[in-house]
């Protein structure tokens, strides 16, 4: 009897086995309970006989699968047969007045159901409009090749499913069916321009000359565009991730350019979560076949300045289109799909989508790895008796990761392991700041500034006392991958009462500093929630100007922008290694004061703005006067500007240092989205600099 109830708990227990296959990772819970679970992968393999058409009638018997060169066993085989044909009924009759349908309610595709079969011989395709990527003609045009498809090459194998990404989040608005006449409706009641404004600009020769004043350069006004945009594609491949079946991805956008101060882990997050679900992103520009004018179209003005005489403005912009483009290539390239570019007829890349998923196999089998350690297992499929065909499947995935329930030495390996993984842990949200000052002829100080929302952050009980424990790691690398510099530390954040009830309102601000040469450098952070495990990465490139070879302007440092100024000793959210050297070193730290730069640049009204930089002036030989002063420009307009600063007095060292600060007061400046240009004037030298980044004033 005891052999019989032991036999049914391990039954129960492999019934609910997560399916790493699609990415599933095991749920963790605080009830104590005996269970015996195991990974079940799960693999898609089209197998091609030399005319390419599909190779039917194989059995498990046929395949050999391994893991890390380990042999692994087949526990799920089934074929998938699909139609390789486009003999859709007749076209739907052109719709007069289309019936409108309401969206889903729900904003997940529904899973799979136990001992049901239904999207057995179905080809699964996702159309997924980007409606924040693309302005309001693309829209239209996006929207027409989706109709045009389910209208005349929807097949009866095909099954399509509509999300969007407006309004801040992933809507499914139609999971997947064959009802073209249902699909047509909702695609007739989504709204053209919902989410449009997010679109890309650019600050070089190809920029409009439109009168504003010269910003040194403003893209970091999508540092985070393109990692929200990106975030959402990967909640949409996690979503499709719960279907076992091939999945396509349709990805319409107008271009999709990584700026370089984007977060670089969340592009690898988003193609490897699509590895791991088994969907193929076929990415759609939805401009078409562009072919501009040099200096642009009637709809910009003409830029300025010697670039347009030289082709300095017509390269620019062919470059800036080119690397639209490029991010839409590589993720479909990594995924298993391929790219529609300079086409007018998008449909073809619906088609091209349709076409590649053929019938094919699934094979399912229990890793005999169950490490959680996220690391990346190759996988082998090869036919057996001699079978001569391509095999074409997932080459590997990436494991899943737990953090939380380890000891603490197992959690000191896990989180140096989480660094140098190549699929970033994104669990947390991060915001970085990467600024320069410079301490001599040689090198310069580099304060790095980390925020975490107090929210996604978990409280514990401690000593009486609720607390939260956060540990950090991090890494500087140089262009040839060689650590330069790298960061370990803990922080742990005892809260009263009143702090604890604060936190799900205010972040959590981390920071710490290096000393650099001039180069190019990558920086890797990661910061880890103690108490749950979870785990936030942000990966950037940053540069380090030799501002000694500065002759055409003046030097200046990096720009802080702040709201917040505070004692070091009631520095509560913030973390320091050494307060007496910090004060020495960090010139952001003054007086027993230090600034707390505002990463994300989103400044309250009731509180005044602080600006800080340092112009420098090796070469005089005593300190020249500068001018300085903050201008607010919301489009054309300029709508604040402060009083000019003359600075005559500058630090006595040899780089001649000269701070420049300013405290705003922000009452009596409507809310909004504004420019923030610093203007930096050298009369006696004629040099000028400038600086520019965008700021969110709210009441």
């Amino acid at each position: 009897m005891m052999r019989n109830k032991w036999t049914a708990l391990f039954t129960i227990a492999l019934a609910s086995a997560q399916q790493v296959g699609t990415n599933k990772t095991p749920a963790t819970s605080d009830t104590p309970t005996f269970t015996v679970s195991q990974q079940l992968v799960i693999e898609t393999v089209l197998v091609k006989d030399k005319s390419g058409n599909p190779v039917e009638g194989l059995t498990a018997k046929d395949f050999t699968i391994t893991e890390d060169a380990t042999p692994q066993t087949i526990k799920f085989f089934e074929y998938q047969k699909l139609e390789e044909m486009i003999e859709n009924a007749e076209p739907l009759p052109p719709i007069a007045a289309p019936k409108y349908f309401e969206k889903l309610p729900h904003t997940q595709i529904a899973g799979e159901v136990p001992g049901k079969t239904q999207y057995k011989d179905r080809r699964l395709l996702a159309l997924y409009f980007d409606m924040t990527a693309m302005p309001v003609p693309d829209q239209i045009r996006a929207l027409s090749a989706a109709q045009k498809f389910i209208k005349t090459q929807m097949t009866r194998a095909d099954l399509l499913a509509i999300m969007q990404f407006a309004g801040g989040a992933v809507q499914v608005a139609q999971d997947f069916t064959d009802d073209r006449e249902r699909l047509l409706g909702i695609i007739q009641a989504m709204i053209v321009g919902d989410g449009e404004g997010f679109d890309e600009t650019t600050n070089d020769a190809s920029s409009s000359d439109t009168g504003a004043a010269f910003g040194q350069d403003d893209g970091e006004f999508n540092i985070f565009n393109t990692d929200r945009q990106l975030s959402a594609l990967q909640t949409a491949a996690k979503m499709l991730g719960h279907l076992n079946e091939k999945k396509a991805l349709l990805y319409f956008a107008s271009g999709l350019q990584l700026n370089g101060q984007d977060n670089q882990a969340q592009l690898r997050a988003t193609v490897n979560a699509a590895i791991r679900a088994g969907v193929s992103f076929w990415p759609i520009d939805s401009r078409g076949l562009v072919a501009s004018a040099p200096l642009g179209d009637a709809t910009k003005g003409s830029p300025g300045g010697m670039g347009m005489y030289t082709g300095g403005s017509a390269m620019a912009a062919a470059g800036n289109f080119a690397r639209s483009q490029d991010t839409l290539w590589t993720m479909a390239a990594d995924t298993g799909g391929k790219a529609l570019l300079d086409n007018n007829d998008l449909a073809a890349g619906i088609v091209k989508a349709q076409k590649s998923v053929s019938s094919y196999y699934i094979i399912g089998y229990y890793t005999s790895n169950e490490a959680l350690n996220g690391k990346f297992r190759r996988i082998k499929i090869s036919l057996n008796n001699g079978l001569s065909a391509s095999v074409d499947y997932r080459q590997g995935y990436y494991a899943g990761k737990v953090f939380a329930k380890f000891t603490a030495a197992d959690k000191e390996r896990q989180l140096e392991d989480a660094l140098m993984l190549g699929d970033p842990v994104t669990e947390l949200t991060i915001a970085m700041e990467v600024d320069y000052f410079q301490l001599n002829r040689a090198e310069y100080f580099v304060p790095l500034i980390v925020k975490i929302p107090g929210s996604e952050l978990a409280l514990a009980r401690k000593g009486g006392a609720e607390h939260t424990l956060i540990d950090f790691i991090g890494e500087v690398k140089d262009d040839f991958g060689t650590t330069i510099q790298n960061v370990r530390d803990k922080v742990d954040i005892k809260l009263s009462d009143t702090t604890a009830a604060e936190l799900s309102k205010r972040p959590i601000q981390y920071d710490t500093g290096f000393t650099l040469l001039p180069g190019r450098y990558m920086i890797k952070f990661l910061a880890r929630d103690a108490e749950t495990g979870r785990i936030g990465t942000y990966q950037t490139k940053f540069v380090v100007p030799n501002l000694n070879k500065e002759d055409k302007r003046v030097p200046i440092s990096s720009v802080v922008l702040s709201s917040q100024r505070v004692d070091l000793k009631d520095a509560i959210y913030n973390a320091v290694k050494d307060k007496d050297k910090a004060e020495i070193t960090n010139p952001l730290v003054q007086d027993g004061q230090k600034l707390i730069p505002s990463v994300t640049r989103v400044f309250s009204k009731t509180k005044d703005m602080f600006v800080y930089l340092q112009a420098y002036e090796p070469t005089a030989a005593t300190v020249q006067p500068l001018v300085a002063f903050v201008t607010f420009y919301r489009g054309q307009t300029k709508t604040f500007e402060t009083p000019p600063l003359p600075v005559t007095e500058g630090l006595s060292n040899k780089l001649k240092t000269v701070p420049l600060k300013f405290s705003l007061s922000l009452s009596k400046i409507p809310p909004g989205e504004y420019n923030c240009q610093v203007t930096v004037l050298d009369p006696t030298g004629q040099k000028a600099a400038f600086w520019q980044a965008p700021i969110m004033l709210v009441p």
